[in-house]
């Protein structure tokens, strides 16, 4: 066989090797980049999480002031501890949305639906992805479901 046609065979099976991965899928390498940056990211809100419940729901409300004495301290201090403790649970709770929605996005790679609109099923922007990789919509699917809201 001469080289040239070696060469043309080797062409042939590189296209088909190409054509194999489905138009606007993230390839193997961009999927394990964006499944390292979801867990890394999951382990930090699991260590703010963590933080944030020691603080507050592991402590009574006079500890927590660091209020240790048996007199009884003024109403208004009471109220500004009570407002500090109920942020910090809706921040606790927001951070459990978004890991939720980082375990859903595990699960997309899983299953090989990571980078793909779940709406119109378009390819999401690797920008939008580098952003916030836990998204579900494109762009512009995105847009719609705030309108809706």
């Amino acid at each position: 066989m001469s080289k040239k046609i070696q060469r043309r065979k080797v062409r042939k099976i590189s296209n088909k090797k190409k054509a194999a991965r489905p138009k606007g899928k993230l390839s193997k390498k961009e999927t394990a980049i964006f499944k390292k940056s979801l867990i890394k990211e999951k382990i930090n809100l699991l260590q703010g999480m963590n933080h944030l419940t020691n603080e507050t729901l592991k402590k009574s409300q006079r500890e927590a002031s660091g209020d240790l004495s048996g007199y009884a301290y003024h109403m208004a201090d009471m109220a500004s501890d009570v407002y500090e403790r109920d942020l910090l649970l809706k921040l606790a709770s927001g951070e459990r949305e978004i890991l939720f929605k980082i375990d859903e996005a595990l699960q997309r790679i899983k299953e090989g639906k990571y980078g793909s609109c779940a709406s119109c099923d378009k390819k999401i922007s690797k920008t939008r992805l580098r952003a916030i990789p836990q998204t579900v919509h494109c762009r512009e699917c995105q847009e719609k479901e705030e309108k809706k809201q």
